[in-house]
């Protein structure tokens, strides 16, 4: 005698050969013996042959009606045997009441398990429902086989394009698209960016990084919605100053400008006036929610992302010819010894006399001018030269602190697109010009140590007065030791400061806004603006503002990197370069010597850091990024000795391909220099 049984859903059967009360022996074609508890076997037959029953049900099952076999079945529960009769004939034998078993059991849209081989039929709509539902996913099924197929062909259907950085990305695995490129990618045997690229979905580089930077940062777009700028009510005093900033010619965010007074004296007060937004924007305000959501202008070659729209930033910049509303410091100090006597902090408004650029004065506001050693025909040079002297000595009493002095090595590189429109962002077909700049120059110097000036005294007084900030701290320059923020004032060894904030930059970051506000407090109410300021000791609010900005920061700063990467690798192709002179770095990595572009370079594994090397340019990849060279020749015998702690750790730009989040397999180190000024 034969038996068929239930096994966790799956029907076997074989000889049996023991029964016991509850339970049987039963022998496998396979020889395998097993236990069966009597409550799961279904059936009991003398013939055909186990396997030849299975065979030849698994046959009739595919043929069975089951609208029809619906349609007739009781009301209520039932076991397949009594359905096989009555749709086949009161004599259906044991292959035909298996196949009705199976054909029920395949069913659960027509009919629901009721128990151990018995059944119960489901109501009209739940029916009509699933048949719905099924006749989708064969019609869906249908539509990922056809868009996969075209894109095997080497076409793109539009539903494809239009969710292309969600794919690659962000996907949703159960989706259409990404369940099509998948399938494609598996048929073609390629990579997926590579099948989309051929596919027509990538046609511009350019667009490819610029959109998917959108799409996972300004999802909902780069627009802002309509904001006024608020009106500062406070009735400030008028300084009695003339001051002048020092910016870029395409800077609109102008946060902060100079005054030098009392040159001659033997007392000079040095000025360092800082945009005041924050007397007008106020917590929680739309405005203020809007920079909280941004936290930073992202910059890149030809455009920009700013934190604040342009008619509000225009409310607060400091434009030269206006009477500009400001959080000054003021330094008194001695003329001789540049000794540091008193600060104050007061609100006001700071006539702004002048905004001089970098790219205009650079070439004539040099250490032989600043230092009297040739003629200053600028505006402003005794200013700018005392403002040299004292960033000097500034910077020198900070290297002490260090331990070591800042080297300036590699300069700073400006980048230009030639276009004809500026109102939109650059499309990626503009020539670009990539020109250095020196770190550390005059006026670079003049910049950078007042604002170390300004961030590292207020963050002091700020904990004098027992209010929170935000604070950036390293406790040493050991390697790998990275600078971290916090709400507790801390040392900086990389800038050699007892303690140091971002309070300089309010209109590009929302971290310097939210120090403002807290500064001001400081101002108003001295001792007691811990009881008035917005932020109180230990909120929440601070410390959920630092990770968020952290990780906004890090986003528009890789960003920036691979932009400017990917110009590089433009001018490189636009000039047609075949080689570059470069200094090795580790791992076969180099440096080239005349762009900010870090390559690995076939041949270059073995050679010690800092050899001088020409390599030869064999391909730019301007999806991946990638440069693809090899060496040429070595250009010296011996390897330069390190001249920076962080020379080649800290800003080599990612020379591997983009991740994908696509799976086919499925169904910050400070920059003391450049940092504050910013």
């Amino acid at each position: 005698m034969y038996a068929l049984f239930d096994d966790a859903g799956k029907f076997l059967a074989g000889r049996v050969m023991t029964e016991a009360d509850s339970s049987m022996q039963i022998e496998l074609e396979s020889g395998k013996r097993v236990k069966v508890k009597s409550a799961n076997v279904l059936l009991r037959f003398d013939k055909p042959q186990p396997a030849q029953l299975l065979a030849e049900a698994q046959k009739q099952a595919v043929e069975i009606d089951l609208d029809m076999t619906w349609e007739f079945a009781p009301d209520g529960e039932f076991g397949f045997a009594e359905l096989a009769r009555d749709y086949f004939s009161a004599s259906a034998g044991p292959e035909l009441q298996v196949a009705m078993l199976l054909r029920l059991f395949e069913a659960p849209h027509y009919f629901r398990r009721a128990g151990k081989g018995v059944f119960k039929k489901q109501p009209d709509d739940i029916v009509k429902a699933a048949l719905a539902g099924i006749e989708r996913k064969k019609q869906l099924a249908a539509q990922i086989e056809a868009w996969a197929e075209e894109l095997v062909a080497g076409t793109c259907p539009a539903p494809v394009r239009e969710q292309l950085y969600k794919i690659l990305f962000k996907p949703d695995k159960n989706g259409a698209e990404y369940k099509a490129v998948v399938d494609a990618a598996k048929r073609s045997q390629r990579a997926p960016l590579d099948l989309l690229k051929d596919a027509g979905a990538i046609t511009s580089p350019y667009q490819f990084h610029w959109k998917r930077f959108l799409f996972e940062t300004f999802p909902k777009g780069a627009g802002f919605p309509p904001l006024q700028a608020p009106e500062i009510t406070d009735a400030l005093p008028l300084a009695a100053v003339q001051a002048f900033s020092i910016d870029d010619s395409q800077t609109t965010e102008i946060d902060d400008a100079l005054s030098v007074t009392g040159l001659g004296s033997g007392e000079i007060v040095f000025g360092i006036h800082i945009a005041a937004p924050a007397l007008a924007i106020a917590p929680d305000s739309p405005v203020d929610k809007v920079a909280r959501d941004r936290l930073s202008t992202v910059y890149m070659p030809g455009w920009k992302i700013t934190m604040l729209p342009d008619e509000v930033v225009q409310r607060y910049t400091l434009i030269e010819g206006r009477d500009c509303p400001a959080v000054s410091l003021y330094v008194r100090m001695d003329e001789a010894t540049l000794a540091i006597r008193s600060s104050e902090t007061r609100l006001e408004r700071v006539p702004i006399a002048m905004n001089l650029r970098h790219d205009q004065l650079d070439e004539v506001v040099t250490e032989a001018s600043l230092s009297g050693d040739a003629v200053a025909e600028y505006p402003f040079a005794p200013e700018l030269a005392f403002c040299f002297r004292l960033a000097k000595h500034l910077k020198a009493q900070r290297e002490v602190v260090r331990g070591k002095p800042e080297l300036f090595n590699r300069p700073d590189y400006n980048f230009r697109l030639e276009r004809d429109d500026t109102e939109h962002a650059p499309d990626g077909s503009e020539t670009v010009r990539i020109t250095e700049r020196r770190r550390g120059a005059p006026l670079d110097l003049i910049v950078s140590e007042a604002m170390i000036l300004a961030n590292s005294t207020w963050g002091g007084w700020l904990a004098e007065c027992g209010v929170p900030g935000i604070y950036r701290s390293q406790a040493s320059m050991a390697p790998g030791v990275k600078v971290r923020m916090g709400v507790k004032p801390a040392p900086h060894a990389g800038m050699g400061v007892a303690q140091y904030t971002w309070a300089t930059s309010p209109l590009r970051r929302y971290v310097d806004m939210v120090n403002q506000w807290q500064i001001i407090a400081c101002a108003r109410h001295g001792r007691t603006a811990a009881l008035v300021a917005p932020f109180k000791p230990k909120d929440a609010t601070l410390f959920a503002i630092i990770s968020s900005f952290d990780g906004a920061y890090s986003a528009y700063n890789g960003f920036q990197s691979s932009i400017e990467r990917f110009w590089t690798m433009r001018w490189i192709e636009q000039q047609g370069v075949t080689e570059l002179d470069a200094a090795v770095m580790k791992d076969g990595l180099v440096r080239a010597d005349t762009l900010p572009l870090v390559f690995r370079a076939l041949g270059c594994e073995n050679l010690p850091r800092h050899a001088k090397v020409r390599v030869r340019i064999t391909g730019l990849d301007m999806l991946t990024l990638e440069v693809h060279a090899n060496l040429l020749t070595r250009l010296d015998d011996i390897a330069a000795s390190a001249s920076d702690d962080t020379e080649d750790e800290d800003d080599a730009p990612t020379t591997g391909a983009i991740t994908l989040a696509i799976d086919v397999a499925d169904g910050a180190t400070e920059d003391p220099a450049s940092a504050p000024a910013a």
